[in-house]
């Protein structure tokens, strides 16, 4: 996988596939077409938070550690400050303030993943729940000692991609299902005080977006050729 080193980050290249995702509570089943586009390599740390923000918020500190206590309004304007910073197009508008938002997708600045491209970007080509053996690759309630860690501190996915399962569970991009739980968000990948059958590419989660917890994070994506 290609790799491209922006200022404060560092994104892959994912090609473009197919998923199917799937929900346990509908007993739903849905496939998605991925388009390519760039991921971040790791979770957005604290140190870079703080850079961006001037804050450092969570019960735990430390640079390497990643951000936590964050809803998904703060990844999204998140977000737009990391495009700024970088001279991008920031990739979301907020027309009434915290109570709308608008995704340019025309926009080469950073922004949230879909769930779709999460969970193509998670599965890295590989076909089962996870994509290794899960103490190798995932910081989980049974090996984390309770606490989060440090990024990168697993093995990487196939194409590169660190922590995709475990650590911080990630805000995604998509409402979870409007009709049922309104402007709930999508969140992926299990977290340090989870069990091990939460921490598989197919688990869905729901939040408010305005949510904030120690388990929470993000990482931030890229349209590709943008």
């Amino acid at each position: 996988m290609g790799r491209d080193t922006e200022p404060g980050i560092e994104t892959i290249a994912v090609p473009p596939g197919w998923v199917t995702l799937s929900d346990r509570r509908t007993d739903r089943r849905w496939s998605v077409e991925v388009g390519p586009f760039r991921l971040g390599r790791f979770q957005v740390t604290q140190a870079l938070y703080e850079q961006l923000t001037g804050e450092r918020p969570g019960s735990a500190h430390g640079d390497g550690l990643p951000v936590e206590g964050v809803s998904w309004w703060d990844a999204v304007r998140f977000c737009n400050a990391l495009s700024e910073r970088a001279r991008f197009t920031p990739a979301y508008r907020f027309p009434a303030g915290d109570e709308t938002v608008e995704w340019d997708r025309s926009a080469d600045g950073y922004r949230l993943p879909t769930e779709a491209e999460w969970e193509h970007a998670c599965r890295s080509g590989t076909t089962g729940p996870r994509y290794g053996p899960l103490d190798e690759i995932a910081w989980h309630r049974a090996n984390s000692q309770d606490r989060v860690h440090e990024v990168g501190g697993r093995q990487p996915n196939p194409w590169g991609l660190y922590d995709m399962l475990g650590n911080v569970w990630e805000w995604c991009w998509d409402l979870y299902d409007p009709d049922v739980y309104g402007t709930y968000r999508v969140l992926r990948g299990g977290g340090w005080f989870d069990e091990h059958w939460s921490c598989r590419a197919s688990v869905r989660r729901r939040s408010h977006p305005t949510f904030r917890v120690d388990d929470v994070g993000f990482r931030v994506a890229r349209s590709a050729g943008r």
